[in-house]
């Protein structure tokens, strides 16, 4: 019988130990955590993901900006924006929310976030800090996959560990937190140029999913006990719900599940792990400031 790996129930539990931190915080006189997020255009997931955001904000006693704009800024504009953010005492750690239209860089976007408020750890200077095993705020969804496994216990040391995907958010920065030491997996990255992708996966004992196509991960391709991390959210049309859609992981979970020993759900596996990491790095930059 698998083991569901419950994120929301995780994060709850770390929420709960940032709010008492908060707390004490406050106790000593010291400023409360401020964590804003900068919004463009009206993307139904990215506005989903920053309401949730300011409510996780709200129950661990942070105070939270949300910065909307349209999607016909201009990227100097955006620009400015931030680097009032990175200039604001206040602001302790900020996110903009990607994707982002197509005439702004993302590039440029998150190389103008100064490092030390950096709240998604997406900075060049926070991903060579993580390279090196310095300390530093790590990418959040990353960082919600590796607090997961360790808070259910789940061995890694010596394990064969499958990667599918390979993004700079996700795929890139976990294969390397797997293999750093206190992890001491042994991982391959996946892509979507990689030959014979089902056999590779199948040596897996701890697969981590994170390639953007529902589905794509099924029985055939996944060994008896191994453990599933799905990483996936696509918006997929749901007739009769009432928002016309629903989520689907990069797991064809019904099938996958009886032959693993955990496995994430989707939706409340990462997903919630992701909104819980940037609390946690936002406070690290109160504690480090």
């Amino acid at each position: 019988m698998y083991t569901i790996i419950d994120g929301r129930k995780v994060s709850a539990e770390i929420k709960q130990e940032i709010g008492a931190e908060v707390k004490e915080l406050i106790r000593k006189g010291k400023k409360v955590p401020h964590l804003a997020a900068v919004l463009v255009g009206n993307d139904g997931s990215s506005v989903t993901y920053v309401n949730n955001k300011v409510k996780d904000c709200a129950e661990v006693g942070f105070k939270s900006t949300l910065l909307r704009y349209d999607d016909n800024i201009t990227e100097a504009f955006l620009l400015e924006r931030i680097a009032a953010l990175n200039a604001d005492s206040d602001v302790d750690g900020f996110i903009v929310q990607l994707p982002l239209p197509g005439h702004i860089s993302e590039n440029k976007v998150i190389e103008s976030i100064d490092p030390a408020k950096d709240a998604d750890g997406f900075h060049p200077e926070n991903i060579g800090r993580m390279m090196i095993g310095l300390p530093g705020y790590l990418p959040a969804t990353p960082y919600g996959i590796i607090e997961l496994i360790k808070r259910y216990g789940i061995q890694t040391t010596g394990k064969n560990c499958a990667v599918i995907g390979r993004s700079n958010i996700v795929g890139r920065p976990v294969s390397i937190l797997m293999s750093q030491k206190g992890m001491d997996a042994t991982v391959t990255l996946l892509h979507s140029k990689t030959r014979n992708i089902k056999d590779i996966v199948r040596e897996a004992d701890i697969i981590i999913a994170a390639i953007g196509s529902p589905g794509f991960v099924t029985a055939d391709m996944v060994r008896e006990g191994a453990v599933v991390i799905d990483v996936g959210t696509t918006r997929v049309p749901a007739p009769g719900t009432k928002s016309g859609f629903r989520l689907a992981g990069d797991v064809d979970f019904e099938n996958v599940a009886p032959k693993c020993s955990f496995i994430t759900p989707v939706p409340g596996g990462v997903g919630p792990m992701t909104r819980v990491s940037l609390l946690r790095n936002t406070l690290m930059a109160v504690r480090l400031s």
